[in-house]
């Protein structure tokens, strides 16, 4: 029987389902083990932030977050489309902006206002900072302005973490038409299908664009960092909750659960091997290990596997339902501790969890006060909140401190500088490195005609004598300007080198190409101790490497016994490896860096340890403001060091 308009509207939801033959839809089942999953992302974010080279990975907590969005973002528009046969979008925007937005406007303000109040140098680009991510497109503006993700020693910006949220906030809005367009597929796996070639094209994208000088556009950009979100999304089509049966049998609820072992092994292993220099990463790693937690994501949500329950902990739950905040404020907190506490390399472990103190509190105020009061708040009721403020003395006291912030956060703008400019130390660096480049192709030909003499130099007292007393008057004067005896000046004209670092080894580059005219700088920022193996290993293979081999390695992570041993095999036994101790005072690893090359250098009679960090800790007159890269007077020190004592080993 027919109903009409007027009797539908008095029948309850259900009854006129059960009239259409529809199911009352069932009460959405809360998957725990998800805050789970999001624990696992966020404690790898962290922990790579902290010591990068001991969770190398731990920048692969990004994609699980992807992950989860991208499928749990997809499911839930699906089962409304299911449901009612509307995708909801101004409420899902709606929803998706509160979401976002109290919590990021939080970060961007309380992180201008202390940069205004501590730390101004930070103020250059801070307009567009801020309104790029307010319009959710930092990601490509940090392609063309930012620094790069895994550069842990040139000034990090507290803000280069936020580049995710612009990924999702793009994927907010335009996943609903992408949706539209999907749904005209008859079949759900054709969806599917159509989302993986997606996520496919996209992963090809990095692959093809990734270039190891500059990751920036391959790291940050939209379309080479799609494939995540893709594959979850993809997953949703095909693997929804709600259709999910618990009766699965003995059987297949072990293999469910298998599968899950499998895909957190194989994740475990990229978190602990794969770091965001090697090649792998782009050519495939993180589309593998996206497939991997997309994996762990389809067997947490099925109520046939033990993952959710294995997954789900106070801990976790916890963590995990606060990961958001965890995830925003812990970047900012780890630059300004860094900043002024210039003592974490010797005690990282401390300083570690005091760092993680910070974060949590802040995060749980941020929760409390700012995430989930807004997250439901009726704007519509602001005027008679605002009206009401008086009655409400702890209001007033927030209200405050919030418009305080703000202040300085117009403040900050105001005072950004007219015209973007690059810090004076990445200047110098740079414009060094340019140096160092020139001297190289004069240092390649003069080392050639080095590696001949050096053998008769050694071995012939009267050539030494002469050799000394025809020294230039510019010889003469570098002798003095770096405190070296004339004997010492006269070694290092003989000594050809080969000096491999990072961002401090360019800083120091042109001292030492004034003390040896044959030394060949390879430099790079952010560089890190799994680069050096593959560079010692082409020189070497191409005769380019020196019989005298220069590190200054261990400012952007830890360095290990394997790392080590690997290089040392490819230099040989026959080389002098000159290996200088790290002195990167407000960075966890400082200590570990040094130990391994203490250890090293007592197994091996070839390498020669350079106590840099003993002769540092006691000078910081000698650095820039970030207390790890030398000034003028530091390089002097540096390169004075390194000669005399290399000279002293070469005249034993």
């Amino acid at each position: 029987m027919k109903r009409t308009d007027g009797e539908q509207a008095t029948m309850s939801r259900a009854q006129w389902q059960a009239m259409q033959g529809q199911q009352t839809p069932k009460k959405r089942r809360y998957i725990t083990g998800i805050d789970g999953m999001r624990t696992l992302a966020v404690i790898g974010v962290i922990v790579f932030h902290l010591a990068p080279s001991s969770l190398p990975g731990g920048f692969l907590g990004v994609p699980i977050f992807l992950v989860l969005a991208g499928y749990l973002v997809t499911y839930f528009m699906l089962r409304d489309w299911n449901r009612d046969r509307s995708l909801h979008i101004g409420s899902f925007l709606k929803r998706r902006i509160f979401r976002l937005y109290p919590t990021l406007v939080a970060v961007l303000v309380a992180t201008t206002a202390y940069i205004t109040l501590f730390q101004r140098s930070l103020l250059t680009n801070i307009r567009a900072t801020l309104g790029t991510n307010m319009a959710f497109i930092y990601n490509w503006f940090e392609i063309g302005h930012g620094q790069s993700y895994f550069d842990r020693a040139m000034g990090e910006s507290p803000f280069t973490h936020l580049w995710t949220l612009s990924l999702e906030g793009q994927f907010y809005l335009i996943w609903p038409l992408v949706i539209i367009i999907l749904l005209k597929f008859k079949k759900k796996w054709q969806a599917a299908a159509v989302l993986m070639v997606g996520a496919v094209a996209s992963a090809v994208e990095m692959a093809m664009l990734y270039n190891p000088e500059t990751v920036n556009r391959v790291y940050y950009g939209t379309d080479t960092r799609a494939f995540a979100l893709l594959i979850g999304a993809s997953l949703a089509f095909i693997w929804p909750m709600d259709k999910l049966s618990e009766n699965v049998g003995r059987l297949n609820h072990h293999l469910l659960n298998t599968i899950g072992l499998a895909a957190v092994i194989g994740m475990g292993y990229f978190y602990v091997t794969m770091s965001g220099s090697d090649d792998f990463a782009y050519d495939g790693g993180m589309f593998i290990f996206s497939v991997l937690a997309t994996l762990l994501v389809a067997v947490v949500v099925h109520p046939g596997s033990s993952w959710n329950k294995w997954l789900t902990n106070p801990v976790f739950t916890y963590i995990g339902k606060r990961s958001y905040g965890i995830y925003v404020y812990q970047f900012p907190v780890m630059v300004f501790y860094e900043n002024q506490v210039k003592s974490i390399g010797n005690h990282p472990i401390i300083n570690a969890i005091i760092q993680v103190a910070i974060i949590l509190i802040i995060s749980e105020l941020s929760y409390r006060f700012v995430e989930q009061p807004l997250i439901h708040y009726q704007w519509r009721n602001l005027g008679s909140d605002l009206h009401n403020l008086s009655l409400h003395p702890g209001r007033i006291i927030s209200g405050t401190i919030a418009v305080s912030f703000i202040v300085l956060t117009v403040i900050g703008m105001q005072l950004q500088p007219s015209h973007p400019q690059e810090s004076a130390l990445k200047k110098t660096i740079t414009a060094r490195s340019v140096e160092a480049q020139k001297k190289n192709a004069r240092a390649i030909k003069l080392q050639k005609k080095q590696e001949k003499e050096v053998a008769a130099f050694s071995h012939n007292q009267k050539l030494e004598k002469d050799a000394v007393k025809n020294l230039t008057t510019k010889q003469k004067k570098t002798m003095k300007e770096y405190k070296l005896s004339a004997q010492n000046m006269v070694t290092l004209q003989h000594t050809p080198m080969t000096a491999i670092g990072d961002s401090v080894m360019l800083d120091v580059s042109g001292g030492l190409q004034d003390l040896f005219p044959g030394a060949v700088v390879d430099g790079k920022v952010g560089r890190q101790m799994d680069e050096v193996g593959p560079i010692v290993k082409s020189m070497a293979d191409s005769g380019q490497l020196s019989q005298n081999v220069f590190f200054n390695i261990g400012t952007n992570g830890t360095v290990t016994k394997d790392q080590v041993e690997d290089v040392l095999t490819d230099i040989g036994p026959n080389r002098d490896v000159y290996w200088t101790t790290a002195y990167v005072p407000n960075r966890s690893w400082q200590n570990q860096v040094n130990n391994t090359l203490k250890a090293e250098a007592k197994k091996h009679s070839n390498v020669h340890l350079i106590d840099w960090y003993g002769a540092a800790k006691q000078h910081p007159e000698w650095f820039t403001s970030d207390g790890i890269h030398p000034n003028n007077t530091g390089v002097k020190q540096f390169a004075s060091l390194v000669a005399t004592s290399i000279a002293k080993d070469k005249e034993k």
